[in-house]
């Protein structure tokens, strides 16, 4: 494990006014994102997409990381650069997406688990041969009757720490994501609750890991009230709670967190990360590691078509801008018709 590399990429994976596009989407969930535009899903347009997304001009000014799909992180520009070599020179670290997935939990209706350890050891060598810099495991957790159960919490923690030390064993810098969903009834109090657990969790199974901490970046979810909730909490109480959440189980040497939007719409996961980043005192940078946020407007404003392309990096650029703006707890909605 070299520790200063480790350190140094984690570190600039937050650096500030900045944060990461997360561009790893599979094939099958990429499907969903070009039917929504009528657009085919074959593997030139998923590479041309990925292209216009990647070579927008001034992405380096807002983006610091990209995560890629093993498919993306492979692919090349029509020039013929490999997408990773593009990224690196223009200061953006490369990251790829090393997990298989969310799988049911056997004898836990309603939970699951992350698959894709086994093997991991050399697939992990050979991403950093391609260039990749940092990786992502991805942990789900539903809120609802009877769920998360403290099993479902312990195998998810247990599964994203064992990753996380194969990553740093092969001078990867791991993205911890243990991803809390939203997509419930329930009420910001619960899921403060449960996000409480999975952190106090998650930081314990790091450290008997024996974790760098200083290597490492936590994607985690806001304390936000379920989508199907009657009552929605403010963008003030969501940021308050997250913060709180947060500094309950968060050591300090870890450098950043970049949160997800988690099906947040693009302007609200803007705002609750400027609120954030408004306070004064966290100890770690606060930062974004968006997917849809960054990129739903982009996908509609290219639409599939090579005649687009400028106006899906407008686009594109317009959103990473303003989550820069968050970064630096600088945003206001104002800005978004600018």
């Amino acid at each position: 494990m070299n520790r200063s590399e480790l350190e140094a990429n984690a570190r600039a994976m937050v650096a500030p006014g900045r944060g990461i596009l997360a561009a790893d989407e599979s094939t099958g969930t990429i499907k969903k994102r070009f039917d929504a535009i009528k657009a085919e899903n074959t593997e030139e347009n998923r590479r041309a997409y990925r292209e216009m997304l990647f070579t927008a001009p001034g992405i380096a000014e807002h983006i610091s990381g990209v995560i890629m799909y093993d498919e993306t992180l492979r692919q090349k520009t029509r020039a013929g650069v490999p997408f990773a070599e593009l990224l690196a020179k223009q200061g953006i670290v490369p990251g790829i997406k090393v997990d298989a997935g969310a799988k049911p939990l056997a004898g836990f209706p309603g939970e699951t688990i992350t698959e894709g350890l086994d093997g991991l050891r050399e697939r992990l060598a050979e991403y950093y041969k391609l260039g990749a810099r940092f990786a992502k495991w991805r942990a789900v957790i539903d809120i609802g009757a009877g769920v998360p159960t403290r099993f479902a919490i312990d195998a998810n923690a247990h599964a994203l720490a064992r990753y996380a030390a194969l990553c740093q064993e092969a001078n990867i810098a791991p993205i911890v994501e243990p991803e809390v969903l939203m997509d419930g009834d329930h009420t910001l109090a619960r899921c403060e609750d449960v996000t409480d657990a999975v952190l106090d969790t998650v930081f314990g199974q790091l450290f008997e890991h024996r974790i760098l901490l200083e290597g490492m970046v936590l994607k985690p979810n806001m304390v936000i009230s379920g989508k199907k909730a009657t009552k929605r909490a403010s963008a003030a109480e969501v940021a308050e709670a997250t913060l709180r959440c947060l500094k309950r189980h968060v050591p300090p040497a870890v450098p950043g967190i970049a949160f997800l939007s988690g099906g947040q719409s693009e302007a609200e996961a803007t705002e609750h990360l400027s609120l954030m980043n408004q306070v004064s005192g966290p100890p770690w940078a606060l930062t974004f590691s968006y997917g849809r946020a960054l990129q739903e407007s982009a996908l509609k404003a290219w639409g599939g078509r090579a005649e687009n392309l400028g106006a899906g990096q407008k686009a594109f650029l317009h959103r990473a801008r303003l989550n820069g703006l968050a970064r630096r707890g600088k945003y206001t909605a104002s800005l978004e018709a600018a």
